[in-house]
């Protein structure tokens, strides 16, 4: 298994979310959060450990270990925190824009912008199913969740985008979903396992026939 050697740097000392200092106890949290999350995209979620995170952030084992209590719990932290992250870089972005179907087309450029950033370091949502998907536990658990969290606000953005009047009345808004959803896993294969040249062009194209598919019948074709 590989392990990174450089050490993280710390912390910016504020919570996002709230903006009030972090406890010394809370950023040296975080920076080992950071720290796996670095890791596990890299690795894995099972590659974690607390040896090898020890040797990245510079401290002793036990010293790691006292901010989790269990790797498992360190696993949950790290998903949590890719998915703040994720609503931060992809959601909460596209709430900016008006209901309808510019909410929804900015909700995927924002994906797609990740997306392509995930390509060389890998995108935990994706290599967490590969290695919990059989594997019934809180790790799992706390993966699907995140997960259908995400899914259910791009079902609402293609529901909104129906109820404006921006999608054709008969417009199945689950398949709709589903196939968006089925774009970006599809783009994670050809581009970061197969190398397939053209691959986020084609996802792009991808989304715009879908919208074409599904726009009322006097709506302007993009």
């Amino acid at each position: 298994m590989a392990t990174a050697t450089a050490k993280v740097a710390p912390l910016h000392p504020r919570t996002r979310a709230e903006g009030r200092p972090l406890l010394k106890g809370q950023q040296t949290k975080a920076a080992i959060v950071d720290a796996a999350l670095g890791l596990a995209t890299q690795i894995g979620l099972e590659g974690l450990s607390i040896g090898a995170l020890a040797e990245v952030t510079g401290m002793s084992k036990s010293g790691v270990f006292a901010h989790f209590g269990s790797r498992e719990e360190l696993q949950i932290s790290v998903i949590r925190e890719y998915h703040h992250r994720f609503e931060e870089e992809v959601f909460y972005p596209a709430l900016q824009e008006p209901r309808g179907l510019p909410r929804l087309r900015q909700m995927f450029a924002n994906w797609m912008r990740r997306t392509s950033t995930e390509i060389d370091s890998g995108c935990i949502y994706i290599s967490g199913a590969v290695e919990f998907d059989d594997r019934p536990g809180p790790v799992r658990d706390a993966l699907a969740s995140s997960v259908h969290t995400w899914l259910a606000a791009m079902d609402r953005a293609v529901v909104q985008a129906k109820e404006a009047g921006h999608l054709r009345a008969n417009a199945d808004e689950k398949q709709i979903a589903f196939e968006i959803h089925a774009l970006i896993l599809a783009l994670h294969y050809e581009a970061r396992f197969l190398k397939t040249p053209g691959s986020m062009d084609r996802a792009h194209a991808g989304f715009a026939n879908i919208l074409a598919r599904n726009l009322p019948a006097t709506s302007p074709r993009p």
